[in-house]
């Protein structure tokens, strides 16, 4: 809740944060510590100043610990969508990492998009894991770079299941990333299906680079805290909207 809430204004209080969270002033103030160990935000007399330029992506280690509730309700909707025997690409990001942790008993032809993805599959009994080629961005371990890019143009894939880092239905999927939005864009390119997985922080966003418009995916994988009107605009346009409970 303080992430989000300096997305959209320059400072908070612990004053104001108590009493939206209900949480204790002692807890309030060791979150923002935390926070600003992470380089989250700046404390500051009272409270706490953004230190995220807008187009600067969170640190891994923030987001694995952000809606994991919701993450975990879209990877177990995610994976009733894959067969066993299908060829499948992996995308890079948290919610791509719930998902291979449910993997791990299923038998299947892998492509992961990171090494955090990579090593949850390394030894998964009935799983083929294809190793891409590529750079490994730091802090994310996401692949990216022409080695990457060539590994999917190489193959076809029954599906690839993407997790973008914003959405909206005007900018449609971005990523903080030109290089992982172009992995992205390749991923879609060779796969038979594409699989969305975006929980509700991740909508009405906006990120540096451009991936596909809103309604290129399949099927959509979202969490009740997504706005509603939205998810109707883009089943009208054919799309398949799936929330997560």
């Amino acid at each position: 809740m303080i992430v989000e809430r300096l997305r959209v204004v320059d400072r908070v209080s612990v004053q104001e944060l108590v009493e939206a969270t209900e949480a204790s002033d002692m807890t309030v103030r060791r979150d923002l510590d935390f926070l600003a160990a992470q380089g989250v935000l700046k404390r500051v007399h009272g409270g706490a100043v953004s230190a995220m330029p807008s187009g600067l992506e969170p640190p891994y280690s923030l987001r694995a610990q952000a809606a994991t509730a919701a993450k975990q309700a879209i990877a177990k909707a995610a994976v009733e969508h894959l067969r066993d025997g299908e060829t499948i690409v992996l995308d890079s990001g948290t919610t791509a990492l719930e998902t291979a942790k449910l993997l791990r008993e299923r038998a299947m032809t892998v492509m992961p998009l990171s090494l955090q993805v990579a090593h949850e599959l390394a030894d998964a009994p009935r799983i083929r894991l294809l190793m891409p080629g590529g750079e490994a961005r730091k802090g994310e371990l996401s692949l990216v770079g022409p080695l990457t890019v060539a590994s999917l143009r190489a193959l076809r894939f029954d599906a690839a299941v993407l997790s973008p880092c914003a959405f909206s239905l005007d900018a449609g999927l971005t990523a903080f990333d030109l290089g992982d939005a172009e992995v992205k864009q390749e991923a879609m390119n060779v796969a038979t299906r594409t699989i969305v997985l975006a929980d509700g922080a991740k909508w009405d966003r906006a990120a540096l680079a451009y991936v596909c418009p809103a309604d290129r995916p399949d099927l959509i994988i979202t969490d009740d805290s997504s706005p509603e009107d939205q998810r109707t605009m883009l089943t009208q346009r054919g799309v398949l909207v799936e929330v997560a409970s």
